[in-house]
């Protein structure tokens, strides 16, 4: 029987042999490779910390003592130890166990994460919650050295340092996040390893002196101000201990023996801890220890060659923007770009190797990149922030009183828009169109297609003022059209399909093409709507509304939440310009946080698909008592939608 089968939960390991943890690790290694080679998740950060997942299971008692996994992309074997073993092969499947710490999904995990630098305040929180109720549990927060590259970890260490709460903090370093780490602290990590020969000196010199017969004390103490200076500039985690930290390291991540020595320790200790480690990404399987940022999150993939089961010939719009960015960025060298910790997940790796001098990575850091990207605005760049949709919602207020306040022409592109599937609620890009639509000056565009995203980068970037574009994960929609390089005017809808029926769909981005497709279903049910790509959620193009929707059913599509979203806003125009309108239908998200599963899965159940518009539609139209060829209203001029003249069979 192997290690693994006779471990179910924590308790299990408290049985076991050091030499036997040791197996353990290696089979978890396995099992992991095994179950992500099929599921697709985060592998390379997961199999950097097995070793020292068993030791603090070992040591510490959960789920009474709370371990807090900062971003908890490295959670996978925590759950395997904590009863979640046999389910394992579910792990981000639409209706398995998530690929994050979920607190609805076991006891073992004590708070939800997804984002990064959470977990040093919400420990704190747990510590500080502790001694209000005078109860005696430990805390953990397990903590990348990418994490130290945002701001809110340092505030949480701030705050620790000075409220002196029994907590322990693990500095896991990797040297990587997503991306390589960046910044100043990163660079004082690595010289805490440099200057591990000068500790021992300076150890060296201070036994030396107290060894003298006699005088070895009084000489010690006369020379104590010259070491203490000394120890300033070369001791390991000084900046730690200035901050009210004691401080243990720097450990071997891999040392299961070492680890639990350490934590046995400092468990019992007064104050707050930091415990740094040294772990390599993706351990155990060479391609992921070769190019950890490429594996930090993958598809599924061959475990013998490590290449992507997933084939497609069809590029991402990630793929498109990275493209369009570089050819405009050859033309225009104001323009420069800025990610924080993404080059590779928003497609500005490229950008960076072709302009190191005009692309910024600033690390796990939002709203500094924001900020940032502000100062350039007004130093006359064109700033391009490429940033997920989750994670620019970190970045909110500065948004609004760095960019939007001052009409600054940033542009931010927002990849992953919509649902992203596996990752789950941390992670969909859902809320963007409502939280963004509230700021004046700001204007919001959703491309359709591969040609309207670069029709729309190169709008943006001739802009005056602040401007978004979103689009989601996944394989673009290849256009017919060959131009570009070209603008859009601003805030013009385009009408897809001309209907003959008073049934009005109108869509907004990747919600395009579906809903074209739903009205030919439609069509085939007896019913003609017209289909309009609004292209534009800010301004919306109330020109072309005003002209289609009177005495219409209207429907509208969106990949986003329905509160305050694309929907809302062309509800606005109705009431604001008194359109008569038959009724309105709202496709979107609804007021809920969307589950895990693949996108295909997730977009049938809200019915943001072909199928989905269709049927909501034919139940819209059938509750409000739709008949065909009731009500209908001609248009009264094709020129005035700017339609092609009819041809012979139209």
């Amino acid at each position: 029987m192997s290690i693994l089968e006779r471990v179910n939960y924590p308790e299990d390991l408290k049985r076991l042999k050091i030499s036997e943890l040791n197996q353990l690790a290696k089979e978890i290694r396995e099992l992991m490779i095994d179950v992500v080679s099929n599921t697709g998740g985060h592998l390379a950060s997961n199999l950097g910390v097995v070793e020292l997942t068993i030791a603090l299971h070992r040591v510490f008692n959960v789920p009474r003592d709370k371990i807090l996994f900062d971003v908890s992309h490295q959670c996978y074997t925590h759950k395997i130890l904590t009863g979640r073993k046999s389910i394992f092969p579910t792990l981000r499947k639409y209706g398995g166990i998530s690929g994050f710490t979920k607190i609805d999904e076991s006891e073992y995990d004590a708070f939800n994460a997804g984002h990064a630098n959470t977990a040093i305040s919400a420990a704190l929180g747990f510590a500080a919650g502790r001694d209000l109720k005078g109860d005696d549990f430990k805390v953990i927060a397990v903590v990348g050295d990418g994490a130290l590259t945002g701001g809110m970890a340092f505030e949480g260490l701030n705050n620790a340092g000075y409220l002196k709460k029994n907590l322990i903090i693990v500095l896991n370093e990797n040297e990587m996040s997503i991306s390589p780490n960046v910044g100043a602290f990163s660079g004082y990590l690595k010289r805490i390893i440099e200057a591990q020969s000068y500790v021992n000196l300076a150890k060296d010199v201070e036994g030396v002196l107290k060894s003298i017969p006699g005088v070895g004390d009084k000489l010690f103490n006369k020379t104590k101000q010259l070491v203490n200076a000394f120890k300033e500039l070369v001791v390991p985690g000084k900046v730690f201990e200035e901050l009210g930290f004691k401080y243990y390291g720097k450990l071997d991540g891999h040392n299961i023996k070492s680890l639990i020595e350490t934590f046995e320790k400092v468990k019992n200790e007064e104050g707050p801890i930091i415990v740094h480690i040294l772990t390599k990404k993706g351990k155990g399987y060479n391609p992921a220890e070769v190019e950890p940022d490429k594996w930090h999150g993958t598809s599924s993939f061959e475990i013998s060659t490590g290449k992507s089961k997933k084939k497609s010939t069809i590029p991402s719009y990630t793929k498109v923007f990275s493209e369009s960015l570089i050819k405009l960025a050859e033309k225009d060298s104001r323009i420069v770009a800025i990610t924080a910790s993404m080059l590779g997940g928003t497609g500005l790796g490229e950008f960076m190797d072709k302009f190191p001098e005009r692309c910024f990575d600033v690390g796990i850091a939002e709203q500094h990149a924001v900020t940032f990207a502000g100062g350039l605005a007004r130093m006359g760049f064109k700033p391009v922030v490429a940033i997920y949709s989750t994670f620019l919602q970190r970045a909110y207020d500065q948004i609004f009183h760095d960019v939007c306040l001052m009409n600054l022409p940033v542009v931010f592109c927002l990849d992953r828009a919509g649902i992203v599937g596996d990752d789950g609620p941390t992670h969909h890009g859902v809320f963007d169109l409502t939280y963004l639509r509230a700021f004046p000056n700001i204007t919001i565009m959703a491309p359709s297609n591969d040609v309207e995203l670069s029709q729309m980068l190169y709008t943006a970037l001739k802009m005056e003022s602040p401007a978004s574009i979103r689009y989601p994960r996944g394989s673009v929609n290849i256009s017919t059209t060959q131009d570009a390089v070209s603008d859009i005017p601003i805030g013009k809808a385009k009408l897809e399909r001309e209907g003959k029926d008073n049934v009005v769909i109108v869509a907004i981005g990747n919600m395009v093409y579906p809903s074209i497709e739903a009205a030919k279903i439609l069509e085939n049910r007896g019913i003609s709507p017209t289909v309009i790509n609004a292209r534009f959620v800010k301004p919306i193009d109330k020109e072309m509304l005003k002209l289609v929707l009177p005495y219409k059913y209207v429907i509208t599509v969106e990949e986003n939440a329905l509160n305050g979203g694309f929907g809302s806003a062309v509800l606005e125009v109705i009431a604001d310009e008194n359109i008569k309108v038959k009724g309105v239908l709202r496709i979107g998200i609804p007021d809920v946080f969307v589950e895990h599963g693949s996108q295909d899965i997730l977009r049938g159940i809200y019915g943001l698909d072909k199928s989905g518009i269709s049927n909501s539609v034919l139940n819209f139209l059938k509750e409000m008592g739709w008949e065909k060829g009731k009500d209908l209203t001609d248009y009264s001029s094709r020129e005035e939608l700017h339609l092609p003249e009819k041809k012979q069979g139209d």
